[in-house]
């Protein structure tokens, strides 16, 4: 009922103005505290707003090949019981940032309210929205970082707003291009929005985006305000891993049809990892030696 298995993997995006700003490092006033109560707070927060979606889904979920296990499509949980528990995760969420933050706990926990409040509107009007609806799920992302650099003091550059909107944009669509695969098979109708999309539509933009993202992360690797901050100029060089991590992301989605659930997809994929953890490593080298 609560986080999927591996959906709690999307809140670490409260970590990465941490990590940017070079506060993760202990010798250097690590905020590792500071970062996992913001972390804790966005995983309630999204715990109260699967509860809501499975509620307004569930008939939808019911006839979807891998959602219909979800506790209250499959039955396992009454509506009542995920409203319930859906409003305490909620109010939780809030309080935690509220009261669990020495510096900014107020302001952090409005942009909670705020994500919670983003996420009622998509759930209820938003996601039948075609093109809207994958734009709000990008924001929701922004917001998580937003929070992450309230709570530790950082500053948040304009490219790290840009590439996370960009990025989560990219997965979005791909998640969209996965229920118009299902609806064009026949076996299932999806939601309003779906009817919105087409493949030659959704393929195009995931070209966009790709592209997009890829030279808004050149550019941000090759900005002198970036190497003056992080003191080197091989930056560039993390641009490989961004690259291949993209290439492999379309090929999954687009060549075999596997971008229904991301978090599974990369947790699943072994090229897909060692992109990743080979462009955090690299840049985690760049910030902290």
């Amino acid at each position: 009922m609560l986080l999927r298995p591996w959906q709690w993997v999307k809140n670490l995006f409260v970590f990465l103005p941490a990590f940017f700003g070079g506060k993760l490092w202990i010798a250097n006033g690590g905020v590792w505290l500071e970062a996992a109560v913001v972390f804790v707070s966005f995983c309630m927060s999204a715990s109260a707003v699967y509860c809501l979606n499975d509620i307004v889904d569930r008939r939808s979920d019911a006839a979807h090949p891998h959602r219909r296990d979800r506790p209250v499509a499959s039955g396992r949980v009454s509506v009542g019981t995920a409203a319930v528990t859906g409003v305490l995760m909620a109010t939780a969420a809030v309080a935690a940032a509220w009261y669990g933050l020495p510096v900014n706990g107020g302001v952090v926990a409005a942009v909670v309210a705020g994500y919670l409040i983003l996420n009622v509107l998509y759930c209820l009007w938003l996601k039948h929205m075609a093109v809207i609806d994958v734009i709000t799920i990008a924001a929701g992302y922004v917001l998580r970082i937003v929070a992450g650099g309230l709570a530790c003091a950082v500053h948040l550059s304009p490219w790290i707003v840009i590439m996370v909107f960009l990025v989560t944009l990219l997965v979005a669509m791909g998640k969209r291009r996965s229920d118009v695969v299902l609806r064009n098979g026949g076996g299932y109708e999806g939601r309003e929005s779906t009817r919105g999309y087409t493949l030659p539509f959704i393929n195009s933009a995931l070209a966009v985006v790709a592209s997009a993202t890829m030279v808004s992360y050149i550019l941000y690797t090759v900005s002198p305000e970036v190497m003056d901050r992080l003191d080197s100029e091989y930056i560039y060089v993390t641009a490989v891993f961004v690259l291949a991590g993209l290439l492999r992301y379309l090929q999954l989605v687009i060549s075999y049809g596997l971008g229904d659930n991301p978090v599974r997809l990369i947790a699943a994929d072994r090229r897909l990892q060692i992109c990743v953890c080979a462009w955090i490593v690299s840049f985690a080298f760049i910030i902290y030696s």
